[in-house]
């Protein structure tokens, strides 16, 4: 059964660069990340192609060596598709596409389409249909391009260029129309939030596939969809959320990603205004990543680009349960430490314990540490809702389990 399941999967081979400002380990980094996107999507991943250059190839993203490389193993071995780890141009795209004689995307693209396969709501369904009709605007003449040699050249080169100015047209209004759509389901659900009451507002923040959902679903005790592949969630979920006596609204929000494609902020940004109008952050990490720290550099950076980067954060490490530190021989001389080698508590001797408020350590999945966890957010909504609410003082009482 498990065997055909994978056969229905594309055939797919991977290409990056590593450049100036990409180093040979960066690269495997994100082609790991790429590969992981690439099966979310549905793709088998059957080879990667990385070339050494300063800058990409203005014409095919990588030289003509790398990509005559390329193309016999496509050949050789049938491959569906071809990814690349950046967004390339349309200019790249179309002559990529004449050289290969297969499906070529981008980053950027495969991002959409699990997008596109993922969002369940008419809000997420319209949010990424904005982002893929921004994304296809520009590459309009190289889709024609390629009907066009589907089709044949003759007849085809007059009618093909009055064709483009109409879909460029039909597009342009649909990203209109789009546009105002989002912007009326933006200003009802601004009148929701409004009408949620004064209740604290807590949301769960984090780079994808971090494991919010699977916390949500263990504090709320809701059922919320979580899976082990990127972009499970790209709803906004709201719940009701009572530690010992005190209520608050808790939300999980979509996952952040490196090189997140600038249309699919953009289209998001409404989904963020759950950030926005929260009171408390819980940024949560997945400790047992080896980028983990990259992961939170690039959640912070989003959080930048949102304004809201100043907002008080509880910083919670999870996948406890899974964190295996490399092991270094006692007998074994030559190896430098580094913090691949660190364990747990060693990791809690860094920064991470650094100023007045501790970081958590905990296992959403296996529910460990949770008690830390639910006393330490009880402490903080409840220090947020005094502030609010002065006179209630008396209601609360210390937290107990």
């Amino acid at each position: 059964m498990l065997e055909k399941e994978i056969n229905t999967y594309e055939k797919t081979v991977l290409i990056g660069l590593v450049t100036r400002d990409q180093d040979i380990e960066k690269s495997k980094e994100y082609l790991d990340e790429l590969e992981f996107l690439a099966y979310t999507a549905g793709g088998e991943v059957l080879k990667r192609f990385v070339q050494k250059t300063d800058i990409p190839n203005p014409k095919t993203f990588i030289g003509s060596g790398k990509i005559e490389e390329v193309k016999n193993f496509i050949d050789e071995h049938e491959v569906d598709i071809a990814i690349f780890d950046d967004e390339l141009t349309p200019a790249q795209q179309k002559n990529i596409e004449r050289i290969l004689q297969c499906k070529i995307i981008d980053r950027t693209n495969l991002i959409l389409d699990i997008f596109a396969q993922r969002a369940t709501t008419s809000y997420a369904r319209t949010q990424v249909e904005l982002a893929q009709y921004e994304y296809l605007l520009p590459r309009l003449a190289g889709m024609w391009t390629h009907l066009e040699r589907q089709r044949g050249g003759i007849g085809m080169r007059g009618p093909g260029e009055t064709e483009i100015e109409t879909d460029r047209r039909i597009v342009r209004d649909r990203i209109s129309l789009l546009k105002k759509k989002l912007a009326k389901i933006d200003k009802q659900m601004s009148v929701q939030r409004g009408n949620r009451g004064a209740l604290v507002r807590v949301a769960l923040i984090g780079y994808t596939n971090v494991g919010k959902s699977t916390l949500m679903n263990v504090i709320s005790k809701s059922e919320v969809f979580a899976e082990n592949k990127l972009f499970a969630t790209l709803d906004t979920t709201v719940r009701k959320v009572v530690i010992g006596n005190l209520p608050f609204l808790l939300s999980d929000t979509v996952g952040f990603i490196r090189k997140l494609p600038t249309q699919l902020v953009e289209s998001f940004k409404s989904t963020l205004d759950e950030v926005r109008e929260a009171d408390l952050l819980l940024h949560v990490v997945d400790i047992s990543h080896p980028s983990f720290e990259d992961h939170i550099s690039s959640v912070e950076k989003i959080l930048d680009e949102i304004d809201v980067s100043e907002k008080p954060t509880i910083m919670i490490f999870n996948k406890i349960d899974a964190y295996k530190p490399e092991v270094i021989d006692d007998d074994d001389l030559v190896t430098e430490k580094t913090k691949a080698h660190y364990t747990l508590k060693e990791w809690k001797k860094t920064w991470m314990n650094k100023g007045k408020h501790k970081a958590i350590f905990i296992s959403a999945l296996e529910k460990e540490n949770l008690t830390t966890f639910r006393k330490i957010v009880y402490e903080r909504v409840k220090e947020i809702h005094i502030t609010r609410f002065p006179y209630n003082n008396f209601l609360y009482d210390e937290y107990t389990e």
